[in-house]
């Protein structure tokens, strides 16, 4: 704890260091605080730094075989694959559910550590924006908001990873200040939702999509996440019923008027053109502003868009032309899980839509692989350029569909409002059903039931946002069919698809024993 706070601390000054001119004049190690907030683009740099850190890190590549951080998590529920398990053996743990924190010590090291840093940048950013000379009170108000969204994301990530943390919401001042003990739950989701109440105060971030604020985030971004906490407290382990809560945050959202859900392209009989579905739609754009309600920017020359890399199997590698010197299949759906999906019906399923398993060589060739997602494929960068622009997608508005019918279910019944939002969204994936009876069907139906469905389309629609574990996590249900015709039962005590049984203690990630070393109050997560 130590050593994250401090690295953090400097790592932040010397970001910010970089990006201005006025502190050249004198020497680094002579420089306070004080100075480094001396003027409007310090304080626009030490949030700036916020981000491409904390919680945003979670998505960005750790390298072409081990993914991301974000996609580690996902390998915990068993469901997805990483042709390089073997070499990466933090992956090989997840799936078989024997990680420790010793074993993968690195790993959730740096997992908590770039947590943490981020806290400590938005830590200093929110306690010297308000004495920055320069700065008018609006745009202090609105820099303290982005820096309170990230503060809240980053603790919203550690809750639900490693339960009871830390919580430090002042620049460290001494040794006293960084070994503190764990928190409970509760009052780091106390902080989470007041630092969600100062970003998504009236006046505070401007309205709408981020691409129309220069790829910042928005209130409804800040609605966006605030919505996802609560559905997250409302399930395990708080209980906390905070579904109505969810559903007001969520409701502010679509009724913005700022998104909307991305239609098909038709012909002139009203036939769906494949290469122009809505799929391939977000899979060739740079970003969708009427989707994206929350992305991490990339730009060539500043960091590249890494995820191409992931859409062919290494085994192509020598076939398929790639322009990257490695690829890897390293999110890979599982057959259990790829069976989620009904086959016939589903757009989703199709070849060349979420995914793929056949490409055709120059010289005619056709080549099958396993499932490997066609969703990241940018022709151009994969062939020739390996550097990619596209913006990652972190919350969309299709999310925010499903958070609504879920939470509104919860809270109020399964009302007509609840049902129109999920029906949009199997409406367009089953896009050779008449959505009136896909809503009779829905409306018939139990809250029980109806929540349910609400699940089905999150694990089918979500899956490339990396919200399946912590959805199992929160609802303590394993999904299990095929062919679309999925049940949810419990998790623990459950095999998953590596017949490793799932325990109370896998429900969260260990804290690494490098941590537990350097900070003396810091107790493990029981059964590690």
């Amino acid at each position: 704890m130590k050593y994250l706070k401090i690295t953090g601390f400097l790592s932040l000054m010397l970001f910010m260091v970089s990006c201005s001119d006025f502190l050249e004049e004198e020497p680094r190690d002579q420089q306070s605080v004080d100075q480094f907030f001396a003027e409007p683009g310090q304080a626009e740099s030490a949030v700036n730094f916020l981000y491409q850190n904390g919680a945003p890190d979670m998505y960005i590549s750790q390298g072409v075989f081990r993914g991301s951080d974000a996609m580690y998590l996902q390998y915990l529920s068993g469901f997805f694959d990483n042709e390089f398990s073997g070499q990466e053996r933090q992956v090989d743990l997840a799936q078989q559910l024997a990680i420790s924190p010793t074993e993968i010590d690195a790993t959730l090291n740096r997992i908590w550590e770039n947590l943490y840093q981020s806290i400590s940048g938005a830590n200093l950013a929110i306690a010297n924006i308000p004495d920055t000379p320069g700065l008018s009170e609006a745009e202090g108000n609105n820099l303290i908001a982005q820096a309170s969204y990230f503060r809240a994301f980053a603790y919203f990530y550690l809750v639900r990873m490693f339960g009871d943390v830390p919580l430090i919401t002042e620049p460290v001042g001494g040794l006293e200040e960084v070994f503190v003990p764990r928190a409970p739950v509760s009052e780091v989701y106390d902080l989470i939702i007041s630092d969600l109440n100062v970003a998504t105060a009236a006046g505070s971030l401007p309205d709408g999509n981020m691409v129309n604020n220069g790829f910042r985030i928005t209130r409804e971004t800040a609605l966006m996440l605030l919505a996802d906490v609560y559905l997250t407290m409302s399930g395990a382990p708080l209980s906390d019923n905070r579904y109505a809560n969810a559903a007001d945050a969520v409701r502010a959202v679509i009724n913005s008027g700022a998104f909307s859900l991305i239609p098909h392209d038709t012909d002139g009989e009203g036939n769906v053109i494949l290469e122009n579905s809505a799929y391939n739609k977000m899979r060739k754009a740079k970003t969708l502003a009427e989707d994206y309600i929350y992305q991490i920017e990339y730009e060539v020359g500043i960091r590249s868009f890494p995820y191409p890399q992931w859409s062919f199997p290494a085994s192509t590698s020598g076939s398929v032309g790639s322009a990257y010197a490695n690829i890897n299949n390293a999110y890979g759906p599982r057959p259990e899980l790829y069976a989620q999906y009904d086959q016939a019906l589903d757009l989703r399923a199709q070849e060349k839509q979420y995914f793929h398993t056949t490409f055709t060589t120059t010289g005619g060739d056709e080549i099958t692989f396993p499932v490997t997602p066609y969703i990241w494929l940018d022709e151009d960068v994969f062939f020739t350029t390996a550097q990619s622009s596209k913006n990652l997608r972190v919350y969309s508005y299709p999310e925010a569909l499903l958070v609504a019918a879920e939470a509104i279910a919860q809270s109020e019944g399964v009302t007509a409002e609840a049902v129109d939002y999920l029906t949009q969204i199997r409406a367009r994936a089953y896009w050779t059903t008449d959505p009136e009876t896909i809503r009779a069907e829905l409306a018939g139906l139990s809250v029980g039931d109806f929540v349910e469905e609400v699940w089905k389309e999150r694990n089918r629609e979500l899956i490339f946002d990396s919200k399946l574990w912590f959805d199992m996590v929160r609802t303590r249900k394993y999904p299990a069919g095929a062919n679309g015709d999925v049940t949810f039962v419990d998790l623990v005590g459950r095999q998953n698809t590596f017949g490793q049984t799932f325990e109370e203690k896998h429900l969260l990630l260990p804290i690494s024993d490098s941590e537990i070393q350097t900070n003396p109050e810091l107790v493990q997560n029981p059964g590690y």
